[in-house]
């Protein structure tokens, strides 16, 4: 049996929606909502233990992510999002289906439209606000270009994958007994 690890901090008590998987090395603490069928990978830090997290469905939140919120403010992330490997989400608003690039800081206040894509190692800078269906890269990130049809068939196919993981990982993960 997998166990999750999955915390509360001082009355503050996750919320795990239904087919929702956390690695048992990842870390949901405090005033944090997961929706249906997200996906937490192995290393990934979720912390509300004095802000709030809020995630919406189908969001995958991939290994060494980390989600959280200044004092009695909160992070709020969409569903379908993909947080890619590594990168960070601090105190913003990541709205539904957007795509955050691997090593990528989506820092204070800062909000990610529908559909948009922050790339790979971008650093979108506190208070920016991200146009919806478009591409940001760059430090400081800066819009590059706007989401095509093809775009969105691609990502449609990676979001699914993770959804699928959500659902396979509690019965397909087994603890191996070295010797």
């Amino acid at each position: 049996m997998v166990h999750m690890t999955v915390y509360e901090f001082e009355g503050r008590v996750p919320k795990i929606g239904k087919y929702t998987y956390v690695s048992p090395s990842a870390s949901v603490i405090g005033k944090v909502t997961l929706g249906e069928e997200c996906y937490v990978a192995p290393g990934a830090v979720v912390k509300g233990d004095y802000g709030e997290i809020e995630i919406g469905d189908g969001t995958s939140v991939q290994d060494n992510v980390v989600v959280h919120a200044r004092p009695g403010e909160k992070t709020t992330i969409g569903s379908n999002v993909t947080l890619g490997h590594g990168c960070i989400v601090h105190n913003a608003v990541v709205q539904d289906e957007a795509v955050i690039g691997m090593g990528a800081i989506v820092s204070d206040y800062a909000v990610v439209g529908e559909w948009a894509i922050v790339g790979e190692g971008a650093m979108v800078r506190a208070k920016f606000e991200v146009p919806p269906r478009s591409i940001v890269v760059g430090v400081p990130a800066k819009v590059i270009g706007e989401l095509e049809e093809r775009h969105v068939k691609e990502l449609g196919k990676f979001k699914e994958i993770y959804r699928d993981l959500a659902k396979r990982y509690p019965t397909g993960l087994k603890e191996i007994e070295y010797k």
